[in-house]
């Protein structure tokens, strides 16, 4: 008889009908009566199922008016300045005032705890595996003989060039004496006028080893004067120069000549 009544959404005849109905319960002694009230508990039950499923429906519904009317009363609108700036179209803004969409907008973060979505202002990368790279096998070292066939020729270069210039100067050495000899072939150059560079020691420290070639080779010979002092002459040719030279290249002879003794 009630149904209409509570199924009403501001009514609580329901929940007063439920309370009665447990005070009620306390004094059920027989079967018949714990009957009734179980049918009464089914009876309240489709009843708040409806009531529910009304609610629900009520909630659902958006009113778009009186939402935007809370929210611009909520943004601070002045509904006097609104009648009195009627007439005034041209302002930028409306009527809303300058801190509007900001007090909204904090009002809103509190309900928002969560990060905001990445994306991406060009649009999304494409994703490709990436390109594997091409394995570069190792090649296998060359035996020993071949790495010393594949010495760099610039380094080959520099020793055959080096070993040309010795043997040039080695060769005007050779001419210089035997331009000295030839004028006079009877009186021997002392060893350290010819090799000392007076304005040089470094230079004469490479005459002094292009000669020990000259001496080497059995192209000059060296012995000492009359003052137990070292003088040099070239070698003249004969048949026993080869037998002489393999003689002289087991002898061999240590000089020791710093910058003061060379001064």
């Amino acid at each position: 008889e009630n149904r209409d009544s509570m199924l009403n959404s501001k009514s609580n005849r329901l929940t007063e009908a439920l309370e009665e109905a447990n005070t009620i319960f306390g004094g059920v002694s027989r079967a018949r009566e714990a009957v009734l009230d179980a049918q009464f508990l089914v009876v309240a039950t489709n009843i708040g199922k409806e009531k529910a499923s009304e609610l629900h429906s009520e909630m659902s519904a958006f009113d778009s008016a009186a939402f935007a009317e809370d929210l611009l009363t909520f943004m601070g609108i002045n509904r006097t300045e609104v009648e009195e700036t009627d007439d005034s179209e041209d302002v930028p803004g409306g009527f809303l005032p300058s801190d509007a969409w900001q007090t909204m907008g904090e009002e809103a973060t509190k309900y928002f705890r969560r990060a905001p979505t990445f994306h991406y202002m060009m649009g999304s990368f494409k994703s490709e595996p990436p390109v594997p790279k091409q394995r570069i096998e190792r090649q296998k070292k060359a035996s020993r003989g071949k790495a010393e066939r594949a010495m760099p020729a610039q380094l080959k270069k520099m020793e055959e060039s080096h070993q040309e210039a010795t043997e040039k100067e080695v060769e005007r050495i050779l001419r210089i004496l035997q331009t000295h000899f030839e004028n006079d072939p009877n009186t021997p150059i002392s060893f350290f006028d010819f090799v000392i560079d007076p304005n040089s020691f470094a230079r004469t420290v490479e005459n002094m080893f292009h000669v020990s070639f000259l001496i080497r080779d059995g192209l000059a010979k060296t012995k000492l004067d009359e003052d137990e002092l070292p003088v040099i002459e070239p070698t003249k040719p004969s048949g026993r120069g080869e037998e002489e030279s393999k003689a002289g290249a087991r002898s061999q002879v240590v000089i020791s000549l710093d910058q003061k003794e060379w001064k």
